[in-house]
């Protein structure tokens, strides 16, 4: 077979291996679909999985440790400790009644436990893999292997003199740079890397024209690469995201965002819109911390059930809120299972989830900017939610967006009964502050 791609896997491409050996598909299989050799996905798995060490008796996995009294196997007559809890000598050496309980299953393919049935009770030394964790093991490696000082000591000892001695003179970087280029072992944009981080004598208060402007202000764009090394962040901006949407429809995108009632602590609005057809949903949380966010996605996956959450939010696109960086407990469930994928704006952009803060508009007609949100409950929420969702629009072709549920949806109409939505006649619709006091 020519399997005919070259390159680094992707997230895609790792979440496509996480699916298939959850579905217990060969290596052989999986790189069919990829268009891999079995030996990368192989050489992926055992590279990237994620260990968990096992909880054994005294950190001893012999099957006889929990009654063992044994002393002095090392012949060691100097030692009066229990030969298990020796820090010094490893008994199994020794101790011929030795009988490990450790698990080796994962030493032969698929090399991991994702599939295996005792995974939930077990204590043991154990690996999964998970896309989200694999990938993000990946970046860290790759960005590690790229930062500090990458040529030898003698030459960057060499460029930092002569830089030096030039810059004292008042020579611009530039013009250091321009002149001497064949003796320098870097280009320009890393020199001023090597100046920023402060691998060099000189420093940022050196260089002229460095100092001599303002940060500008209002770019998102100048903005974002305060974000761009965010942990969080990574493969997840909206770079990512808009190279992730080639080739798929608007449809599949989920946009997601909080209200605020005032500057207090108290009860936050999480919103979240399915593009597909506008339907908006309303979760009212204690606060507005990562904690709540999560359990708003747990509720939604066990009412829902794990395929069903991963038909109706594939994709999910947020702004940078502290309540959203906690990413890899959303993305995945307690299980380590993939649940969606989460992607970012930019800072100070606003208008690339339109959908969602548009839709914020029909919540500020019933709940003013600047009222508490700690009066209310669920229950009102969902009355609102009712209404905005009943309320036809021109852009829809004069549809509200619960009237473009397709009757054979049964994914929709499993959220439909969870969160108990029903439509509201259209002389009925309601969206003024006193639309609680009419329930």
């Amino acid at each position: 077979m020519n399997y005919g791609v070259r390159g680094q896997l992707t997230l895609s491409d790792r979440i496509a291996i996480e699916i298939g050996v959850c579905n217990k598909e060969s290596f052989k299989k999986i790189g069919r679909t990829l268009r891999r050799h079995p030996s990368t996905i192989a050489h992926e798995i055992k590279e990237n999985r994620t260990f968990i060490r096992g909880s054994f008796f005294a950190g001893n996995d012999c099957k006889f440790v929990r009654h063992c009294k044994e002393k002095h196997v090392c012949e060691d007559g100097y030692c009066n400790e229990k030969c298990f809890r020796c820090k010094a000598n490893d008994c199994h050496i020794y101790c011929k009644r030795y009988i490990s309980t450790a698990c080796h299953k994962y030493e032969k393919a698929p090399y991991i436990c994702n599939t295996c049935v005792q995974k939930k009770a077990c204590n043991k030394d154990r690996y999964f893999y998970s896309a989200k964790y694999a990938d993000a093991a990946v970046t860290r490696r790759r960005s590690e292997s790229r930062t500090g000082i990458r040529i030898s000591k003698e030459k960057h000892k060499e460029m930092d003199e002569l830089v030096t001695k030039l810059i004292k003179k008042g020579q611009p970087l530039t013009h250091i740079y321009a002149e001497h280029e064949q003796e320098m072992p870097v280009c320009i944009r890393s020199l001023y890397n090597y100046i920023d981080s402060g691998e060099m004598t000189i420093r940022n208060i050196d260089l002229r024209r460095k100092t001599g402007y303002r940060p500008r202000k209002g770019n998102h764009k100048e903005l974002s690469l305060g974000f761009k090394n965010l942990e969080f962040r990574q493969g997840r901006t909206y770079e990512d995201f808009m190279g992730h949407m080639k080739g798929r429809h608007e449809g599949i995108v989920t946009e997601m965002d909080t209200v605020k009632g005032v500057r207090e602590s108290g009860k936050r609005l999480l919103t979240m819109i399915l593009c597909k057809n506008s339907i908006m949903l309303l979760f009212l949380m204690p606060d507005g911390k990562a904690e709540s966010v999560k359990r708003v996605f747990d509720f939604l996956e066990i009412g829902l059930g794990i395929e069903v959450f991963r038909n109706l939010f594939p994709l999910i696109l947020t702004d940078n809120g502290s309540e959203f960086k906690k990413v890899d407990d959303l993305e995945l469930n307690e299980e380590l299972e993939y649940r969606t994928s989460i992607y970012y704006c930019d800072p100070m952009a606003s208008w690339q989830k339109p959908h969602i803060e548009k839709n914020h508009e029909f919540i500020r007609y019933v709940i003013p900017k600047g009222k508490s949100l700690n009066p209310y409950t669920q229950e009102d929420m969902t009355l609102l939610m009712n209404h905005i969702n009943s309320t036809r629009r021109p852009g829809l072709g004069n549809k509200s967006p619960y009237e473009l549920i397709a009757e054979d949806d049964e994914d929709l109409k499993q959220l439909w009964n969870l969160l108990k939505m029903h439509l509201i006649p259209p002389d009925e619709v309601h969206l003024m502050p006193d639309l609680f006091l009419k329930k």
